[in-house]
């Protein structure tokens, strides 16, 4: 009976998936959506670049900086509660946002917005209680897809803001970019009834007994940390990439609004929707593998988006001079380019959430809400320093630079974890390249010892 109550999920597990991915994706939307607003806003207020890229920022941090608390009190009173305080609460600010009227006023009412980033934690946290760990890395992976929210103002954002320019409607409501919050807070109002009526009532609460010093004891271990730091490559850059690269096309290809939207789409698409898959691989094979071929296919594509158009001079004994190996990336290959980007990170975004409940088990929602908030403020950290490495170097492709050094660190941590580990389980194999075929001698060859300390992830 035991095995078969591990082997099936409760019920109400589907409607608590279905919701909360619905909730999320909206709310990832609203977290989002001066991305896509930010060039009105730049032009009615008179915005350089880097005021510019604080109005984003500001949003990611207040969505970043609460994820710990608030996947901690998922798993304490439930993720239901947290998750329909956030809907409600995102609904008031993000119509207060239509009325702004000055850049500071932007600037504090896009911070209350971000308040809906922490969702993702809550999510994590209520979805993990509910599902059993054969499924759970396709749960969180599915749930995770609701980051394709990001795209949602990238597609009705620039043709609303075009249809109502100028007009005025009840309750003060005028239309161009500010039509465009008040929209989704009638949406997440709508979410937050429906999510009140469809889910369980009666909600798991995994963490309704610990003390709050037994949630925070494995935030103590450097697994912890390191995840983290992936996260931040895999979502903290998807983050600022999704917010930034509408301008980027703009500036730099000389596109439309409209364009830039659709265009910024075909990145965050299968940052999104590849989640699943991603959380599918790593159940399947091993979350290291997918972190592995994250990595590397992100560091390939931003090393090319990271070189500079121009060309190689060389200069002749007779004083000439000739021009060779001319280099641009032209705006198709830009945008395939960013394309693999964003399927390396809807893979690496699952990989990541999939190592916590293997390694932390009855602490996801702490675990969960720090490495979600460190991911996320990545997000915050790489707007401005985008705008601020562009102003410095004159380059707008200094951007892939960052986005390179940020993986190979990445990486590079990784790796050496990784080779640290196995070498300590198999020192007898520490400067050898390949498995000896037989033991030619007792010097060459000693037998390992047992691999049953590690777990079947590490091993994978």
């Amino acid at each position: 009976m035991v095995g078969e109550v591990q082997r099936h999920e409760a019920p109400g597990s589907g409607r608590v998936l279905t919701m909360s991915t619905i909730a999320f994706t909206m709310m990832f939307a609203v977290w989002l959506m001066f991305g896509i607003l930010g060039k009105p806003i730049q032009a009615e207020f008179g915005l350089s670049d880097v005021e510019l890229s604080w109005i984003s920022a500001v949003a990611v941090l207040n969505g970043s900086m609460w994820r710990l608390p608030a996947g901690m009190l998922a798993d304490r009173i439930g993720g239901r509660k947290v998750m329909l305080f956030l809907l409600v609460s995102g609904a008031v600010a993000s119509f207060a946002v239509s009325f702004a009227n000055s850049y500071p006023m932007l600037l504090v009412l896009a911070f209350l917005v971000g308040f809906v980033g922490n969702s993702f934690s809550v999510g994590v946290a209520w979805n993990n209680a509910w599902f059993t760990d054969r499924r759970k890395g396709f749960a969180l992976g599915l749930f995770g897809a609701g980051n394709v929210g990001a795209s949602v103002t990238k597609f009705i954002g620039p043709a609303i803001i075009a249809a109502t320019a100028g007009a005025t409607y009840g309750l003060g409501v005028v239309g161009g970019w500010r039509l465009i919050p008040v929209i989704y807070a009638v949406l997440l109002l709508v979410i937050a009834v429906t999510m009140f009526f469809v889910t369980p009532h009666a909600d798991r609460m995994p963490g309704a007994t610990k003390s709050i010093a037994a949630m925070l004891e494995p935030l103590k271990d450097v697994r912890v940390w390191r995840f983290s730091l992936y996260y931040v490559v895999v979502f903290g850059a998807y983050v600022a990439l999704s917010a930034t690269l509408p301008a980027y096309y703009v500036d730099n290809f000389g596109v439309d609004l409209t364009t830039a939207g659709l265009l910024t789409a075909t990145f965050i698409f299968p940052a999104s929707l590849l989640r699943p898959v991603g959380g599918w691989f790593s159940d399947r094979w091993g979350a290291r593998k997918a972190m592995y071929g994250t990595f590397f296919v992100m560091l390939a594509a931003s090393g090319v988006l990271m070189m500079p158009n121009g060309h190689i001079v060389l200069y002749q004994p007779d004083g000439g001079r000739s021009e060779v190996m001319h280099y641009s990336i032209n705006l198709w290959l830009f945008v395939a380019l960013v394309f693999v980007i964003g399927c390396a990170m809807g893979v690496g975004k699952a990989a990541v959430y999939k190592h916590i409940p293997t390694y932390f088990p009855d602490n996801v929602g702490s675990v969960g809400g720090l490495v979600g908030m460190l991911g996320g403020l990545g997000g915050f950290f790489l707007p401005p320093m985008f705008a601020y490495t562009k102003q410095f170097t004159g380059m707008a492709n200094s951007t892939f630079a960052i986005l390179f050094a940020v993986t190979a660190i990445s990486l590079l941590w990784m790796h050496w974890t990784i080779h640290r580990m196995l070498h300590a389980e198999s020192p007898h194999l520490g400067d050898a390249i390949e498995v000896p075929s037989s033991p030619a001698s007792p010097r060459e060859y000693v037998p390992a010892r047992s691999t049953t300390a590690l777990t079947e992830e590490e091993l994978r």
